[in-house]
């Protein structure tokens, strides 16, 4: 008797009738016939689907050329279909379900024809982790079927995990014929089911990704006591061999994978890897918070990565393992047949193609690598991979950190009173857009725990689940808001940033620690005099007094926008955070202090 995912799988070949189906078990065999397949007999649009690259300096390399209109996130396209309109909320787009099934029904049908249906089973989180899920994605292009062997644990023993049960998340993707117009990401939490067409972008056809392991994640999370979120793990070790475990949360291409693998510019720190970009959270026995990366590889933003800003990214695309690395939309060294982005090292090439493909023109001003260029490499290249990684329970985090990119008011690092205002500064977050979503650049957007894009349901309930679980946990994680890119008003950044984190660190896990002071500002505690740790670093003093200061008088507009972003969420919204809310709106009116 056929299982339920052949039963489902069946179901989806005869929607998009596919010349073959084809099993994927993960073997490396079949990773270099995959390889082989998008070289010599799949194309997307002009170009075949992977071009090999210089093999010598870049082991394992292949560069990809996505269609010239499907380079990021298509947030507009993109819908939470819940039954209940007021579930999905304000900040999502919503579609009823049987019309959003309909619709893509429609798309679907006959979508791969001629071609084959790679049939993905995936586990997110390591196999044996009692917080890991088991998934199933269907594509029509190689380049998917190997981007989630780097992303995820994929291969024939997650069938067997399965088995014949029916607790499994669906993924269903096709590029169709990509029309923007058609690009469509529906998501169907209360089926645990995604289905995508019309793009083969990264977040859009890489269904684990942000897909599940975020929106329907969370929402999984909200029903079951656990937090999905869009966070950096990474353990900070001290000459001791104590070490700090620590997530933050900030929108894309904003340093997180910088963050994560950071270079420590203090001796005495060491920082290990965990994850970049996505950490699940739950309650461990001992009521402490534990995280797990539940994916297995990096898909970061190329241009900016270099010696200077990531070193150890840089080691990591050039180490060669069991997988290969893609190089999506960069531009290519003809001379070299090596990828390249603005930002690395070194001269300018003389000759280049650019990411559509075509010779480069720099007197035409354009970039030669497509801003949201991307790499996707596996984890386990990491030189700075922690040892606990794979453990299944995860490892205790000791403080929760609020990033984004801001280039003036909000000071370098902010400690909250507790968790409630905490989970308050984290609905507040605004951050300044980058190229990682379709539209406008440097516009500030609310991004309340860089999850703006990502919550699988009403943000209104989100903040309340997170003050839940505040609740039940004897000693929560401190949570702090960083923010390492404000500017002076020549436009130029007051703080080094780069390796140089690690003293916002240190700091955080001093005071983790008890052993650092704070003062006390209406946004909450930064460093005291002398506490902050300064010492070998060469930055003007007014540059270090421009990082902490809070200056009451800027901050009436933002406050405003802070207390209409909120409003939306109506009776939602937590009480805690309306009350965080209009204490610091009166205390930056009247210079109050905190109670």
């Amino acid at each position: 008797m056929a299982t339920a995912i052949e039963k489902w799988v069946d179901e989806q070949a005869r929607l998009y009738e596919p010349k073959h189906v084809y099993w994927c078990d993960g073997s490396e065999g079949e990773a270099h016939r995959l390889m082989e397949m998008g070289m010599r007999e799949e194309r997307i649009g002009q170009h075949e689907v992977f071009c090999e690259l210089n093999q010598k300096l870049w082991p394992k390399a292949y560069l990809h050329r996505s269609h010239p209109t499907d380079v990021a996130r298509t947030e507009h396209l993109t819908y939470v279909c819940h039954s209940d309109r007021e579930a999905t909320g304000p900040t999502n787009n919503w579609m009823h379900p049987r019309e959003a099934k309909e619709l893509m029904t429609r798309l679907s049908r006959g979508a791969m024809r001629g071609k084959t249906m790679y049939v993905l089973p995936y586990m997110m989180g390591h196999p044996d982790s009692p917080y890991a899920k088991a998934c199933v994605q269907v594509t029509d292009v190689s380049y998917v079927a190997v981007s989630m062997r780097i992303m995820t644990r994929l291969g024939k023993p997650i069938l067997k995990k399965i088995g014949k049960s029916e607790n499994f998340v669906k993924g269903i993707h096709s590029v169709g014929d990509f029309d923007p117009a058609k690009r469509f990401i529906m998501h169907f939490p209360e089926e645990s089911l995604v289905w995508s067409v019309g793009s083969g972008y990264g977040g859009n056809a890489l269904l684990g990704k942000k897909c599940f392991s975020l929106r329907i994640a969370s929402w999984l999370g909200y029903k079951q006591g656990w937090l999905a979120e869009h966070m950096v793990i990474m353990g900070i070790e001290d000459l001791r061999g104590n070490v700090t475990y620590i997530t933050a949360a900030m929108p894309s291409a904003c340093g997180k994978t910088n963050l994560a693998m950071l270079e420590s510019a203090l001796p005495e720190y060491r920082v290990w890897t965990l994850g970049d970009d996505i950490a699940w959270l739950n309650i461990g026995p001992d009521g402490r918070l534990y995280a797990i990366n539940p994916e297995s590889g990096f898909f970061g933003v190329a241009p900016g990565t270099s010696m200077k800003t990531n070193p150890n990214m840089m080691r990591t695309l050039k180490t060669s393992n069991f997988y290969p690395t893609l190089f999506t939309n960069v531009a290519l060294k003809t001379d070299t047949n090596e990828p390249w982005w603005e930002g690395l090292d070194g001269a300018l090439p003389d000759h280049l193609l650019d990411w559509q493909g075509q010779p480069w023109d720099p007197s035409k001003m354009t970039k030669a690598a497509h801003p949201n260029s991307r790499f996707t490499v596996s984890l386990h290249n990491c030189p700075t991979l922690s040892p606990e990684y794979d453990n299944p329970q995860g490892v205790p985090i000791s403080a929760i950190i609020m990033g984004g990119r801001r280039s003036r008011l909000i000071p370098l690092v902010t400690e909250a009173f507790n968790w409630d205002h905490g989970v308050f500064m984290g609905a507040r977050m605004g951050s300044e857009t980058t190229a990682a979503a379709a539209g406008r650049v440097g516009v500030l957007r609310r991004d309340p725990m860089a999850m703006l894009p990502f919550c699988g349901y009403n943000m209104g309930d989100y903040f309340r689940h997170w003050i839940n679980i505040g609740r039940m946990m004897p000693r929560p994680p401190r949570i702090y808001a960083m923010n390492a890119f404000r500017v002076n008003e020549r436009g130029e950044f007051l703080w080094p940033g780069f390796g140089e984190n690690i003293r916002i660190l240190k700091w955080i896990i001093d005071r983790v620690n008890g052993r650092a002071g704070a003062k006390e500002t209406p946004l909450g505690l930064v460093p005291s005099a002398n506490s902050f740790p300064v010492e070998g670093l060469d930055i003007p003093r007014q540059n270090l007094s421009q990082l902490f200061e809070v200056n009451e008088g800027e901050w009436q507009e933002e406050v405003e926008e802070i207390k209409n972003f909120l409003d939306q969420f109506g009776h939602r919204l937590p009480h805690e955070i309306r009350h965080y809310c209009n204490t610091m709106a009166a205390r930056l009116q009247f210079g109050g202090r905190h109670t």
